[in-house]
């Protein structure tokens, strides 16, 4: 499922994986869970080896709030430390059950073959 590409014929590139979960709370509890990301997730998707960053998006839609959570990482091995061994199954906290409408099952994973802001080495770039 991970790709190597070549690129402009001077160097092999294995692209980043970029892993996108979904969930809606209430709009009421919105500014907590906001809370509860940046203090419980974030730290434990930062603690893997080999994830690069974490982004948190919030949309408010009426009486609901829309949250994303945007991850880049080094491989699907990565990935495997972080969520087991069924790559797209969301992983989700047991505090979650104080916060979330409903427990979507499954996550996205985009792969990213271009990123500007990054540097070439985070993209794992070697020459040929």
């Amino acid at each position: 499922m991970f790709l190597t590409v070549r690129a402009l014929d001077c160097c092999t590139i294995r692209p980043m994986i970029c892993r996108i979960w979904h969930g809606r709370t209430p709009r009421s509890k919105a500014v907590a869970y906001t809370s509860f990301l940046v203090k419980r997730a974030i730290p434990d998707y930062r603690s893997v080896e080999g994830n690069i960053d974490v982004e948190i998006l919030r949309w408010d839609d009426g009486d609901v709030t829309h949250f994303l959570t945007v991850t880049h990482w080094d491989s699907e091995e990565v990935i495997r430390a972080f969520a087991g061994d069924d790559l797209l199954k969301a992983k989700y906290y047991p505090e979650d059950r104080d916060y979330l409408l409903e427990f979507e099952p499954t996550v996205q994973h985009y792969v990213v073959y271009e990123r500007t802001g990054i540097p070439a080495s985070a993209m794992r770039t070697s020459l040929s």
